[in-house]
């Protein structure tokens, strides 16, 4: 075997292609005209103060990644009571993660679920930014639902949470829900404890010929 051929090799191992094949399935993920949405909607937000991206995907992480795009959006969400006291713009890699994530603690304060909270290195990294996406359609709608005055932009941009729905649920139907389950479980009980009986017996003769 020819030596120089070895590096070139490895770097066609299976788990190279594989990790390459979900990150493409992941870039399929990312849709443009989001990215479009996105951006009017933060510089709606957040004023010209913020810039433009370049257009494409590498442009908008490169935006978003330092963070502070990311902090002025909350903040001027919030009203007076900003949650980020101090934003910088910094070339340092821990600065720009750890106000990313300050952005991701805020957003869950906000009040967006832990599922739609997408990871630092999703946005720094580039690992995932379909799901950077995914965090901010969700900021949107939550603003547009809140309709407390902070939000600026097309209300039309993002749909509304049906929120609503959710409060519908009075404490006696979550009770009624409790108990209903609570028989189902009776249940469950009584026919798992007859089937031991019934499989019992036959145990007892194979194990005794």
């Amino acid at each position: 075997a020819d030596p120089k051929g070895s590096p070139s090799m490895a770097n066609k191992g299976p788990s190279y292609g594989l990790s390459r094949e979900v990150q493409s399935k992941i870039d399929k993920k990312y849709e443009p005209d989001l990215e479009e949405r996105l951006t009017d909607w933060i510089i709606a937000q957040c004023g010209d103060k913020v810039g433009r991206p370049e257009p494409g995907k590498v442009g908008w992480q490169n935006w978003l990644k330092d963070g502070c795009v990311l902090c002025e959006l909350i903040n001027s969400l919030s009203g007076a009571n900003k949650p980020i006291k101090k934003i910088q713009s910094s070339g340092m890699a821990f600065k720009q993660m750890e106000q990313i994530s300050q952005f991701l603690n805020a957003a869950e304060k906000y009040g967006i679920t832990k599922t739609d909270v997408f990871q630092t290195v999703d946005l720094w990294e580039g690992k995932d930014l379909a799901a950077v996406q995914k965090t901010l359609m969700a900021l949107g709608s939550l603003a547009v639902t809140r309709d407390d005055g902070n939000y600026r932009g097309d209300p039309n941009w993002f749909h509304k949470k049906a929120i609503e729905n959710k409060r519908a649920f009075s404490e006696d139907q979550l009770n009624e829900g409790k108990s209903v389950i609570g028989l189902q479980m009776g249940t469950n009980k009584g026919a798992s404890q007859a089937g031991m009986t019934g499989y019992g017996r036959p145990r007892q003769i194979l194990n005794n010929p």
